[in-house]
């Protein structure tokens, strides 16, 4: 966290998930100004009055879909995280539309935003379902990605695609389920175990890449120092089944009570396991610490770029729940509790 020390670093969809935990985390780094974005306005209010004994949170009612807007909120900005997303696979698939309006030309707008002011460094937080996409929402995060690499690619004067550096930095961070995040199974099987039952899992054979909220913005936060352009970093995650979780929550909450479990069919676009690394990434991905990286298609890994990879390990399958093993129940009670995410 060293590295934000006097910099200053805009968070768009600040009061989202992902988004409110990359500020608290900022807030207490060195970062001299924490600048939030975010269309919510009665949400943007409480988070700018909580924030303002500390004297470095601005907070700028704007939508991603306003190109003009970003551009007048990054003068100044060193570094911006794009959390802003519209993010629920149902309501996505319903109105695609308004998942191309944000997820697509929203980040094309954070690009040129950027880009427009200077900015040092953009990471674009993607998805798992951004990998062989089955659904509208899983589309657009992969455009996403593929607009940050994109953009990697062009310098300042957009002739040579090799002079990384004369512009702006930018690489995404793919991460699986954050546990307790909006949408997420964990609020939802704790919703209906408050309310007697049942708790309703789409399949029980499904399974999930699992991180809790706090470990994800953290590799989030790192991912800025690692990246060199055009890269998706994707975290490291444990692998729990639906039907685990649902047990380990009715064992840790419903303390003699009878609570039925029951199984609802897949709903339109789920997948039955997450994907965060495909067959045709595995050829260009190195595995480096907490992450996979996958390089653009256009780089040369052997540039001075790309030193700190060299020696890496490349992985020898995709990384996907449906072949990683499963942590037991016993295991996953324990990781709940280690974490606190029951809490």
């Amino acid at each position: 966290m060293e590295q934000f020390k006097d910099k200053t670093v805009l968070v768009t969809g600040a009061c989202g998930t992902v988004g409110a935990e990359l500020v608290r985390q900022l807030v207490g780094s060195p970062a001299a100004r924490v600048v939030c974005i975010d269309n919510n306005e009665t949400e943007l209010f409480f988070q700018v009055e909580h924030y303002r004994p500390t004297g470095k949170v601005s907070g700028h009612l704007a939508d991603v879909r306003d190109r003009e807007a970003l551009s007048l909120r990054m003068r100044g900005v060193d570094i911006v995280l794009h959390a802003a997303a519209l993010k629920h696979v149902g309501l996505c698939e319903d109105s695609p539309a308004q998942a191309i309006a944000t997820n697509i030309q929203g980040t094309q707008n954070v690009v040129d935003a950027a880009q427009q002011n200077g900015v040092e460094r953009v990471i674009f937080t993607s998805s798992d379902k951004a990998v062989n996409p089955t659904n509208v929402m899983g589309t657009s995060k992969l455009m996403g990605e593929r607009l940050m690499t994109a953009a990697a690619e062009t310098s300042a004067n957009g002739v040579d695609p090799q002079a990384r550096h004369n512009g702006t930095i930018f690489a995404s961070t793919r991460f699986g389920n954050v546990l307790g995040s909006r949408g997420s199974v964990v609020p939802l099987f704790r919703r209906q175990i408050e309310a007697g039952g049942p708790i309703t899992l789409t399949d029980r054979n499904m399974t999930r890449f699992i991180m809790t909220l706090e470990e994800a913005v953290r590799l989030v936060l790192k991912s800025v120092w690692i990246a060199q352009g055009g890269e998706v970093m994707i975290t490291k995650m444990p692998v729990a089944r639906i039907e685990d979780i649902a047990h380990v929550m009715r064992d840790a909450l419903a303390t003699n009570r009878e609570i039925e479990i029951t199984e609802i069919g897949v709903k339109p676009g789920e997948k039955m396991y997450e994907e965060l690394m495909n067959d045709e990434e595995v050829r260009r991905t190195l595995e480096c610490d907490d992450f996979f990286i996958t390089l653009s298609a256009f780089v040369n890994v052997n540039a001075p770029d790309y030193t700190h990879l060299r020696g890496s390990s490349c992985p020898d399958r995709p990384y996907n729940s449906a072949v990683e093993a499963a942590i037991s129940r016993a295991d996953l009670a324990a990781y709940f509790d280690r974490k606190g995410v029951l809490e």
